[in-house]
């Protein structure tokens, strides 16, 4: 029997990491599970996310509700996240991230930059984010089961869920004034990344984030994401990368 247990999980490859890692940059929500302090039993309710520079999940709660204070008594909690369609929903790949959650300090570095991200996510949060009773928490990650469909099981360790180096924090200083710019000025590159790169539909796409491995993107109530040709080294990288791409899309269209 227990070699029939082992047998039901997939050795991790490349694959397995990079949808793992797609599902959480993509995710709009998810549902949050952490333990009921009053009676023990576990408590599930939807919230929304965001992801910081390194892939850590952030989520943006009211002191109010039931599931932060039981983050706050005990941080052991899990984020389940995974979009469906049409049809069976258990046909759609999802991620359970097995997590410790850190309330952020307003007024901190860390708080500001997770906030920027959630917001640049979120818009719609704008609305609520300053009132006291509200905070961000990091999920820090510690392993994920990631079912990628019928006979599709992995178990994932941190290492493989999250961007690691100096590289993180070089992009994430260039990161706000990289989104403004682009935002601003070349919407119609951003079209490009998403058809030619990303397969994605539509236009009018816009820029939510940037890390070392890809861009975020949006529109409406849309998610998107494209990876870079090569992983950045180096905020000067992001530039070059954007121009390149924007260079070889114009020319698959000719």
């Amino acid at each position: 029997m227990e070699e029939r247990k082992k047998d039901v999980i997939r050795e991790t490859d490349a694959e397995a990491i990079a949808l793992a890692r797609s599902l959480m940059r993509t995710a709009r929500y998810g549902a949050l599970a952490v333990i009921e302090p009053e009676t023990g039993a576990p408590l599930a309710s939807r919230v929304g996310t965001a992801t910081d520079v390194d892939g850590t999940p952030l989520i943006l709660i009211s002191g109010l509700s039931a599931h932060t204070k039981g983050i706050t008594a005990d941080p052991r909690c899990s984020l389940l996240v995974g979009e469906i369609g049409k049809g069976d929903p258990l046909a759609y790949p999802r991620i359970t991230l097995f997590c410790r959650a850190r309330r952020l300090e307003r007024g901190t570095p860390e708080q500001a930059r997770a906030e920027r991200r959630y917001l640049n996510r979120n818009p719609k949060a704008k609305l609520y984010v300053g009132l006291g009773d509200f905070a961000i928490f990091r999920l820090e990650l510690e392993r994920a089961n990631l079912n990628g469909g019928f006979g599709k099981a992995y178990l994932l360790t941190r290492d493989d869920l999250l961007l690691q180096g100096p590289a993180v924090e070089a992009i994430a200083g260039a990161e706000q004034s990289a989104l403004d710019h682009m935002n601003s000025d070349h919407r119609e590159a951003i079209d490009i990344y998403a058809a030619h790169f990303g397969r994605l539909q539509g236009t009018g796409w816009s820029l939510s984030g940037f890390d070392p491995e890809g861009m975020d993107l949006t529109l409406g109530d849309e998610a998107g994401r494209v990876l870079f040709p090569q992983i950045l080294g180096e905020s000067a990288d992001l530039r070059r990368s954007l121009v390149e791409m924007a260079k070889q899309g114009r020319a698959a269209r000719s």
